[in-house]
C-alpha cells in the first residue's frame, strides 16, 4: 500500500526539474537593493558656501592683490619680502580685516607643495579671525602629476 506522489511515466526514476531556482537571485537583489540605500544619503551631503551674488557688471579697475607665498621650510613671504613670524602675518591680517569688505584687497596663498600644513593652516586661520573676506589659494597645479 504506497502512495504514488507526482506523475511517472511507468519507469522507475523521477523526471528532471525543469524550472530555474530564483531564490538566490532574490537574495542577491535585496542585498543590492539595500547597499543603495545605505549608500544614497552620503552622495547627497552638502557644503554650504558663502558665495557672493552674481554681477552682470564686471569690476571697472583690477583689484590690488597681496601674494602669500609659504616656502618649503615653513618662511612665509609677503609680496616676495619674508615675514619673521606668524605675529607679522597677523598684523598684516589685521590692518586689510580693518577695512570695509569692498575695499579689502585680495589675498593669494600660495604654499609650496611640500610646507607643512600647519603652517598653511595658521595663516588662513589668521585671515579669518582678522576678518579677511576675498582670499584665495593659488598655485594648485604644482600637485598634478
Amino acid at each position: 500500500m504506497g502512495m504514488n506522489v507526482g506523475s511517472s511515466s511507468g519507469s522507475g526514476e523521477p523526471e528532471v526539474m525543469m524550472d530555474v531556482n530564483t531564490t538566490p537571485l532574490i537574495d542577491v537583489m535585496l542585498v543590492l537593493l539595500v547597499m543603495l540605500i545605505i549608500t544614497i544619503p552620503i552622495q547627497l551631503h552638502t557644503i554650504n558656501l558663502d558665495m557672493p551674488p552674481p554681477s552682470p557688471n564686471p569690476p571697472t579697475e583690477e583689484p590690488v592683490v597681496h601674494e602669500v607665498m609659504i616656502d618649503f621650510d615653513g618662511t612665509i613671504y609677503w609680496d616676495a619680502a619674508a615675514l619673521a613670524n606668524i605675529d607679522a602675518v597677523n598684523a598684516k591680517m589685521q590692518e586689510i580685516g580693518a577695512l570695509p569688505i569692498s575695499g579689502q584687497p585680495e589675498i593669494h596663498i600660495k604654499p609650496n607643495k611640500l610646507v607643512d600644513y600647519g603652517v598653511v593652516a595658521a595663516v588662513m586661520a589668521s585671515a579669518q579671525r582678522n576678518n579677511v573676506k576675498k582670499m584665495g589659494m593659488v598655485g594648485n597645479e604644482q600637485y598634478v602629476k
